[in-house]
């Protein structure tokens, strides 16, 4: 009878192990500082004007930008990858609504979370409905939207870019996450 070795760390005296737990907790504590950092950076981006005008396509007929605030002060975007030719949405981008759980907080918070895609508003609701989702989910179909925001990638549209940074030779659908800000009725692209 062959029996495979099992992969494991190897075996140490509690002191060694004590050491090396240690070693590793000071360099998480220096990674959760460094990402306190970035998260303040990340706050005092400075936020720059949305000057076009964007219509999305909804349960409730066409709505604006603006619409997506739901009277709130902030709003946040994820571009969800759905192509018009798809027939079902990318699975990455599945896992990640599956995944988000309770969203409440964000409304204490002043802000509204929606999902965008370009497919046509007609295969995002039945896919939502396959999916069991309640999240909002709007169709930029038709509009420059997620072009102007690098996450459909087509130079015959616009240059190749992707998180702000040329990327020939990209194509298609990417994900991406773009918040905005209201203040009065100007509205703000922050992240």
């Amino acid at each position: 009878m062959t029996t495979q070795a099992i992969a494991h760390p190897p075996i140490v005296a509690n002191d060694e192990w004590l050491a090396a737990r240690k070693a590793l907790l000071q360099q998480e504590k220096e990674l959760t500082k460094q990402q306190d950092r970035l998260s303040a950076a990340r706050r005092r981006l400075p936020m720059v004007k949305v000057e076009k005008e964007y219509t999305f396509d909804g349960p409730e007929g066409k709505v604006s930008l603006k619409d997506l605030f739901n009277g709130r002060r902030q709003l946040i975007v994820y571009h969800f990858m759905f192509d018009p030719a798809w027939d079902n949405g990318c699975m990455g981008c599945t896992g990640y609504v599956d995944a988000l759980g309770d969203l409440s907080q964000l409304a204490e918070r002043d802000t509204s979370f929606v999902l965008v895609s370009r497919a046509p508003l007609a295969k995002l609701e039945a896919y939502k409905a396959r999916k069991g989702w309640d999240r909002p989910w709007y169709s930029s179909f038709g509009s420059d939207f997620n072009y102007d925001f690098q996450v459909t990638v087509d130079e015959n549209v616009a240059p190749a870019e992707y998180n702000y940074r040329s990327e020939p030779g990209r194509k298609g659908e990417q994900p991406g996450t773009s918040v905005f800000f209201l203040l009065g009725d100007d509205i703000f692209h922050t992240y």
